[in-house]
């Protein structure tokens, strides 16, 4: 499921960057996606679902290997996946500890087939190492060497920081998985 992880999570912060510059603590109301489908084809090797959508547009599934029921997955099952995130921004104030956190939980449910919710929670202190007015543009930096840049819609949130300034991005992830057998 990594591939529609990553997919959703740029997305988010794609869209919801440019409103939070300015703010002291911004919390980003929740996106939720869903995919649902049938699948026609199972890479069992590589732990990768391919489903079939309603509209005939077909979709690859990144298995994680905590998935501990994935071998009762079959061709034909029917699978409905829900995505939701939340992003909370904060300026930091000066002096105070960097943090680089993360948790985790699953939840399944008792059955044969792999249902149950996934959540991860994160939280990392980061940088604003360059400011560019006229793109206009932002990048910042993070522990292990994370790097994100992109442009703000928003100008005016430019001037509200500075390069230098600390924010913490606090995302939380959540997936709730539901497998009903091929009819």
């Amino acid at each position: 499921m990594s591939r529609v992880y990553s997919v959703l999570m740029a997305a988010v912060l794609l869209l919801s960057m440019a409103s939070v510059l300015g703010a002291q603590t911004k919390t980003l109301t929740g996106d939720s996606t869903v995919v649902k489908g049938t699948v026609e084809a199972i890479d069992v090797d590589n732990r990768v679902l391919t489903l079939k959508d309603s509209k005939g547009k077909f979709v690859t599934i990144d298995v994680p290997k905590s998935t501990e029921r994935f071998p009762q997955i079959k061709v034909g099952d029917a699978i409905t996946i829900r995505y939701y995130d939340n992003v909370v921004f904060r300026l930091k104030p000066a002096g105070e500890a960097a943090v680089d956190t993360s948790t985790a939980a699953i939840t399944p449910v008792e059955g044969a087939k792999p249902v149950g919710t996934a959540a991860t929670q994160r939280t990392i202190t980061t940088t604003i190492q360059a400011i560019d007015p006229k793109v206009p543009s932002i990048t910042f930096v993070g522990p292990n060497n994370w790097k994100y840049s992109r442009r703000v819609s928003d100008k005016k949130s430019l001037a509200k920081v500075k390069v230098g300034d600390r924010v913490d991005i606090t995302w939380t992830e959540a997936i709730m998985v539901d497998v009903k057998p091929a009819k």
